[in-house]
């Protein structure tokens, strides 16, 4: 019952919260907005009273301003002029569409409008504008500059699709826009873990050539013929590594119970009842513990100074056990867990192979976090 009670509340202040922020919407001003915000509640739940109230306030006055901005837009003779119709009717647009495809929004809508006729006008001139713009950001050579001449170009594809040669122009600004890093790791003097390294390595790889945070960062192999200038070299190579490194210890308890069953006792009126008394052992507690650790060396590179961005080492460690015991005397003077483990016998360790791979877990999360974390927003 609680649970429910939960739910209903969860959905009620759900409810609630929508209706206000399209109604706050509404009030601001920002009639567009609320009117999105009302066919978005009615299409999850259509009879809602003040969703229709809103949308039928709103959708009027939403289309009133936003007609207006056409005027004013086209009477100006400014920078982007074209884009900035292309904005205003998409908004209209938008609207229509919505309100098209919500049954409940139609019962309050009839008849929306659309303004698709209007903007095969303006496409082609919009389009114009944000190949030009990109075209004079991306002359400048600067990384930076070709970022935002990407988003340009892609704006230019959006207005009017295959304009000149846009699509040619998005693939060499996000070229130049991409910081282009070249990956080495490098193999230790030893061949014993080739297996285990490689395995790690190629995680690495995975992810590296996976990446996808930031999408203006690409990372190569160090041996791809597609790469002529990397911008950054990531040097990923161990330091230092230990397998399979044993210590023995063990303990010696000397246990004692008291009041414990150790017999039976006939009485003179012959019931048999419970001898009590101390019982005595000697428990060893024996332990192997196989450590297995390493030091991971990161660098990164700036390629044309040659100067190192970034170093930092990242430390891993796997501790293997096993325990096994003994006993010399009575077993009921042995704890509960005492017993399990004279129970116990010796395991030997996994193979030094899985002792390599276990180590390197906690390394690779803290290299793919810091590569995560460093090149977020470079």
């Amino acid at each position: 019952m609680k649970k429910i009670i939960v739910i209903f509340l969860f959905y009620l202040s759900g409810f609630l919260l929508f209706c206000t922020t399209a109604k706050k919407t509404y009030k601001q001003g920002n009639y567009y907005r609320s009117v999105i915000q009302a066919v978005e509640k009615l299409r999850k739940s259509p009879n809602n009273k003040k969703s229709r109230e809103i949308l039928a306030q709103s959708y009027p006055m939403a289309v009133n301003y936003l007609t207006g901005e056409i005027n004013r837009i086209k009477s100006l003779n400014e920078k982007m002029k074209y884009s900035q119709l292309m904005n205003v009717y998409s908004k209209l647009n938008k609207m229509y569409d919505e309100i098209r495809r919500c049954p409940a929004a139609l019962q309050v809508i009839p008849d929306p409008r659309g303004f698709y006729k209007e903007t095969s006008a303006f496409k082609k001139p919009a389009a114009n504008e944000q190949y030009e713009e990109g075209e004079s950001l991306l002359k400048t050579g600067n990384r930076e500059d070709a970022k935002r001449a990407y988003a340009y170009f892609l704006k230019a594809q959006e207005f009017f699709p295959g304009f000149r040669d846009v699509e040619e122009k998005i693939k060499e600004a996000r070229y130049m826009a991409t910081l282009k890093v070249r990956v080495e790791q490098l193999h230790p003097p030893t061949v014993q873990y080739e297996l285990s390294i490689r395995f790690f390595q190629d995680q690495i790889e995975q992810f590296l050539y996976n990446y996808t945070d930031n999408p203006f960062v690409r990372f190569y192999a160090a041996g791809d013929p597609s790469l002529k200038n990397p911008d950054q070299i990531l040097i990923l190579q161990f330091d230092d590594f230990k397998v399979g490194q044993t210590n023995n210890y063990q303990k010696i308890y000397d246990v004692k119970k008291d009041s414990v069953i150790v017999g039976k006792a006939k009485m003179e009126n012959g019931k048999t009842v419970n001898v009590y008394g101390t019982v005595k052992a000697k428990f060893i507690e024996n332990k192997r513990e196989v450590i297995s650790e390493g030091l991971l060396s990161m660098k990164i590179i700036d390629a044309y100074s040659n100067t190192v961005v970034l170093h930092q080492k990242f430390p891993g460690r796997f501790v293997w056990s096993t325990m096994w015991g003994s006993y010399n005397g009575d077993e009921k003077a042995l704890t509960a867990e005492q017993l399990k483990i004279a129970g116990m016998r010796p395991v030997p360790p996994p193979p030094p192979q899985e002792l390599f791979v276990q180590f390197c877990k906690p390394i690779y999360n803290q290299v793919v976090n810091r590569i995560k974390s460093f090149y977020k927003n470079i």
